[in-house]
């Protein structure tokens, strides 16, 4: 079955980020959208540590130590972007002044709750960081992920399992099998992969999906 690679994922979701739009790119694999954004739209990156107007991944050698994300990566800054205290930029995430965050996830479920930060595993290391804070305050959450984990189990769901970052809180998900909505009226396939069916997608998630007419069922 063709599946798209995380950078081909990071492209498809950069498309859809709109002209003028105030962005966080979650830890992890949203990172990689930064190298994918339009060139010809003007759209802000902002980072939880306190950057705004951040830029791609540097050249190679050209790494300033003292610039950083969230994920402790390094970034460029672009021409007029700052830095400034990381209280000031949680006030900025939970003052409803970002317009999109993209978070990866353990699992989403078909009315847009989020797990992303603990699997409730006895030894797993719970990693919240700003996720909640992001969720609940962007106008639009975007989820990152591979459908399905190393197992084959699907991580969009019918209900999440474990421990919640937000209720309701997810619009659309991008995976590598298909782009998902979701919400208070279930889970709609939105676009599949090239060699990708509706009836592969049901059969890994096990849901039943929605699809607008221009998706061949």
């Amino acid at each position: 079955m063709n599946r798209l690679n995380r950078d081909q994922m990071a492209a498809r979701v950069a498309r859809d980020i709109p002209e003028g739009a105030y962005v966080n790119l979650g830890i992890g694999l949203p990172t990689k959208v930064a190298e994918y954004l339009p060139a010809d739209r003007e759209i802000i990156l902002q980072s939880e540590n306190g950057l705004l107007g951040m830029g791609p991944s540097p050249a190679k050698g050209s790494d300033d130590p003292e610039l950083i994300n969230a994920g402790k990566q390094p970034v460029t800054l672009l021409t007029g972007g700052c830095f400034f205290h990381h209280a000031d930029s949680f006030a900025m995430m939970r003052g409803g002044h970002l317009d999109i965050c993209v978070l990866g996830a353990f699992q989403v479920s078909v009315r847009g709750d989020l797990a992303n930060w603990h699997t409730g595993e006895p030894g797993a290391i719970p990693a919240v960081g700003g996720a909640m804070d992001l969720a609940i305050g962007a106008k639009q959450t975007f989820v990152m992920m591979e459908l399905l984990t190393r197992q084959g189990q699907s991580k969009l769901v019918e209900t999440c399992t474990y421990p919640l970052t937000g209720l309701g809180c997810v619009s659309r998900v991008y995976t590598d099998l298909g782009v998902f909505a979701v919400g208070s009226e279930g889970a709609s396939l939105l676009e599949l992969t090239d060699g990708v069916s509706i009836a592969d997608v049901r059969q890994l998630t096990g849901l039943k999906l929605t699809a607008p007419l221009d998706v061949a069922a």
